[in-house]
């Protein structure tokens, strides 16, 4: 098993201990709480926008969110974890998931971008040439090969993206517990 994919299949099942041991280090509070939830929505909403333009393994999406940063789903990850960074309170908390971050999502990014230049070849090469690999451009790539794909719902669900918001609101919910735990 290479690095790219140990990283890859052990993230998520690092990520709960991760979280949990935040958790341990949280103290919440309602301001903290609140300033988690207007972050996190931000980054539901480009995970969302970005799960809907997302046809896994059928083609390589470039429109919609991908025409600005080639992992929006990362991204939007990213501003969610800035959520709770923020909702958490707590520096040792925060340091713990940000070290998560930092030592999973770079191998993780890596990897799935080997896996489209073997998928899509020259296109991928292309894209990759055109936009930024995490941080979004200002304005969106623009080139003959735009894609004609568009957002839809119905791919939103079949991408079971639904699972970030249920989270996200399993996360503020207990940050709510922890913050009346130890207040």
């Amino acid at each position: 098993m290479s690095p790219g994919e140990f990283f890859t299949r052990w993230r998520v099942r690092l990520g709960y201990p991760a979280a949990l041991a935040a958790c341990w280090f949280a103290h919440p509070t309602p301001q903290s709480i609140a300033a988690c939830a207007a972050v996190g929505l931000i980054g539901l909403l480009v995970r969302a926008l970005a799960a809907g333009y997302l046809h896994k393994n059928e083609q390589l999406a470039t429109s919609g969110p991908y025409a600005f940063t080639r992992n929006p789903l990362y991204l939007g990850s990213s501003i969610l974890a800035a959520g709770f960074l923020i909702g958490f309170h707590s520096w040792w908390a925060g340091s713990i998931i940000a070290v998560y971050f930092a030592v999973f999502y770079p191998a993780v990014i890596r990897h799935e971008e080997r896996i489209l230049q073997a998928r899509h070849g020259t296109a991928f090469e292309k894209y990759a040439g055109r936009v930024p690999l995490f941080f979004p451009r200002l304005t969106p790539r623009r080139d003959a090969e735009e894609s004609s794909v568009g957002f839809s719902w119905a791919q939103y669900i079949r991408n079971r993206e639904y699972r970030a918001a249920i989270g996200f609101a399993i996360g503020l919910a207990l940050l709510a517990v922890l913050m009346k735990w130890r207040g």
